[in-house]
């Protein structure tokens, strides 16, 4: 990727990285964990054309934006970009199960490779990969770690408000 831009956005649930071109966002990383993106060394550090995301990732945080208007790049196989372009239609507040996310795709046997991509979504809170959970309810894996996931999840259900 060249002409790649990023910066850090220090969120309510961490420090966040946020990346991308001319053409829309690529990455939302948090700072730590085992998909944490590094910053690439042909990058540049330029805030500008981040504005809009972060000013709306500061309403969703303060529980005034319920959905994002941003271009989004989605990199990644198409099964991959098929589950997270299904993410993307459920509904604020709402959660479903990996198994429910298998089904709207097409592919009911095929939750383990739901899981698998919900866990690699490159862009995660924008594409609420958080409102996937377990069949009985149960949190499961997320990239921020569960404690953040929750936070998302009682933010969204009206509890909360992170700023």
């Amino acid at each position: 990727m060249n002409g790649v831009f990023y910066t850090w956005y220090d969120s309510p649930v961490g420090r966040l990285l946020l990346a991308g071109t001319a053409d829309g966002l690529h990455f939302v990383s948090f700072s730590s964990g085992k998909r944490a993106v590094s910053v690439s060394r042909d990058w540049r550090e330029h805030a500008a054309p981040f504005n809009n995301a972060i000013q709306q990732l500061k309403e969703y945080f303060a529980g005034k934006r319920k959905a994002f208007d941003l271009a989004l790049i989605l990199q990644g196989t198409r099964f991959q970009c098929a589950v997270w372009r299904e993410l993307q239609t459920i509904p604020y507040g709402e959660t479903i199960s990996y198994k429910e996310l298998a089904e709207r795709i097409d592919k009911p046997k095929a939750v383990r490779a739901v899981g698998a991509a919900n866990g690699a979504n490159p862009i995660p809170i924008i594409i609420p990969c958080h409102r996937v959970v377990g069949n009985d309810g149960s949190l499961t894996g997320f990239g921020g770690g569960l404690p953040v996931k929750k936070r998302l999840l009682e933010l969204e259900s009206r509890q909360l408000v992170l700023l």
